[in-house]
């Protein structure tokens, strides 16, 4: 995909929603950099600065964070409608 925005999951394996929000960033052919905050800390402690969010799964994507698995939002914010 050209000039994708750079699209981040921070995540913990044993998060069901994090499996689901990979799976379909998988399906749909977006690469995205998977950050597990259960073993990085600092990643985490980052994580929470820029969403004010403890709970997973956080996707950013390029400055957009989107908590949860929001599928809708995910497709809108990088305009794969």
């Amino acid at each position: 995909m050209e000039n994708q925005k750079e699209v981040i999951v921070y995540s913990t394996p044993t998060c069901p929603y994090c499996v689901m929000v990979k799976a379909f960033l998988k399906e749909k052919g977006i690469d995205y950099r998977d950050i597990d905050v259960a073993t990085d800390e600092e990643s985490a402690r980052e994580m929470v600065e820029k969403t004010g969010q403890m709970g997973v799964p956080v996707v950013m994507i390029g400055e957009t964070v989107i908590i949860g698995f929001d599928q809708e939002a995910i497709i809108k914010t990088l305009g794969l409608e």
